[in-house]
């Protein structure tokens, strides 16, 4: 899939606002109006994600402030959704909506109870939780709908038993519990999307962990040189992503950054060319990697199914956690994750994203891009691509277009207490955290 030459009539701007839009769309059309839930994805009978329906409040700021919805009618919305996780059941029952504060991974679209004998939660919770603090730090006129949004939200955050989510482990964090077999054995190491839910534990005004937790979770950390880029590593781009959707890191420093003499954002920059890096090397083959066709993440696969392809027998996935560089790599891409690093690297994502909107026209849709494409399976003349569209995908390219245009949700979410509380407990100083 060579590279398209950038054609006069399609600036950055009109690419980045059509794409905004259709993906915002996802949200306006897909969620129950009745309690504010969000599909998982746009498979038949899919089930609610919690992360993206936090993800969706935040996407309603958003929305408001590019006219793709009344400030009104996105009041209402946030309202509603945030007025069902307050008054659904909390309790061990096993249909519980959820416990302790926390919720269920996935919930049913209708009832808004636990689906699929899942877990509860203490990463998407937080993805919910975010979504709530940064609704009311938009909503803030004095009004009885926008004033609801601001006191729910606080009461929803305040609930949360980080405490108890600890499970009495100084290793942080448990991801999660079940009401059948108690908490799940992993606790969340190694650097991931939990940085997070790591300052809302300790930024936590009712039921804060420790910073010996936070400096626990610091020495899981594993630094890597890739590509002569030294970074801290983490293999899927998405984890390079989610937490900063939400938070401002440049310029802040917590003990770790401090000592390596850079910062979160500097890291995910570093991140997103080692993706293109690994791309342009394709080591093992994939069929169109180039320095305009990379973004290997948690993706849809065409798989599972093993196929011989120019001589080699290569494993294909379903939805899995695909990495750079070690893997599992199978050929597929995510554009959505390339949309998502554009704060951090435009200088390499824009082209991209002229790329596969050029040359890759399969993997858009009604509501942007799909979750993923593979031109390395087998498929006939055309690559294989996912027809689906995953909530947790659309949530971060509306937002991290709109913090890349104007770092909107970075500036709400600076004046919000609890972050920035969260933020000084795990031991972040220095630019906006200090006033400079």
């Amino acid at each position: 899939m060579p590279a398209s030459p950038r054609t006069d009539n399609v600036t950055d701007t009109d690419l980045l606002d059509r794409l905004q839009a259709a993906t915002f769309r996802f949200f306006a059309e897909r969620s129950n109006p009745a309690n504010g839930l969000v599909p998982d994805s746009t498979r038949d009978g899919a089930a609610s994600s919690i992360a993206a329906t936090g993800m969706g409040l935040a996407c309603l700021a958003v929305g408001v402030e590019n006219g793709y919805i009344t400030r009104d009618e996105a009041a209402e919305r946030v309202r509603t959704t945030l007025q069902f996780f307050h008054d659904s059941e909390q309790s061990n029952a096993p249909d519980a909506t959820g416990y302790r504060g926390f919720y269920y991974h996935f919930l049913d679209m209708e009832t808004g109870q636990r689906a699929m004998e899942c877990e509860l939660s203490t990463i998407d919770t937080t993805f919910l939780l975010a979504g709530a603090l940064l609704a009311a730090q938009y909503f803030d006129r004095v009004d009885p709908v926008e004033t609801d949004i601001r006191t729910l939200a606080d009461t929803l955050y305040c609930r949360a038993d980080w405490q108890w989510a600890t499970n009495g482990n100084k290793a942080g964090v448990s991801h999660g519990w079940t009401p059948e077999k108690g908490f799940l054995k992993a606790h969340w190491q190694g650097y991931n999307e939990s940085l997070l839910l790591y300052i809302l534990a300790l930024g936590s005004p009712t039921f804060p962990i420790g910073p010996e937790h936070y400096d626990f979770w610091l020495g899981t950390y594993r630094w890597k040189k890739l590509y002569g880029i030294e970074h801290l590593w983490c293999g899927p781009l998405f984890v390079h992503q989610f937490s900063h959707a939400w938070v401002d890191f440049r310029g802040i420093q917590d003990a770790y950054m401090r000592a390596k003499g850079i910062d979160y954002f500097e890291n995910s920059r570093r991140a997103t060319y080692v993706q293109q890096a690994y791309a342009v090397r394709n080591a093992r083959g994939r069929h169109g990697y180039g320095d305009r066709c990379w973004g290997i993440t948690a993706s849809d696969g065409p798989g599972p199914a093993q196929h011989v392809v120019n001589g080699k027998a290569i494993d294909f996935y379903h939805y899995c956690a695909r990495s750079v560089p070690w893997g599992p790599d199978d050929g597929t891409l995510a554009p959505w994750s390339v949309a998502a690093s554009l704060p951090f690297a435009p200088d390499i994502v824009l082209p991209t994203l002229r790329h596969f909107d050029a040359n890759v026209p399969h993997c858009q849709g009604d509501y942007g891009f799909f979750a993923s494409f593979n031109a390395t399976f087998p498929n006939g003349n055309s690559p294989w691509t996912s027809t689906d569209y995953y909530g947790i995908d659309q949530g971060p390219v509306v937002l991290m277009i709109e913090n890349y245009r104007n770092g909107l949700l970075w500036r709400l979410m600076r004046d919000c207490e609890y972050i920035t509380h969260g933020l000084r407990r795990c031991g972040f100083t220095g630019g906006w955290l200090d006033g400079s």
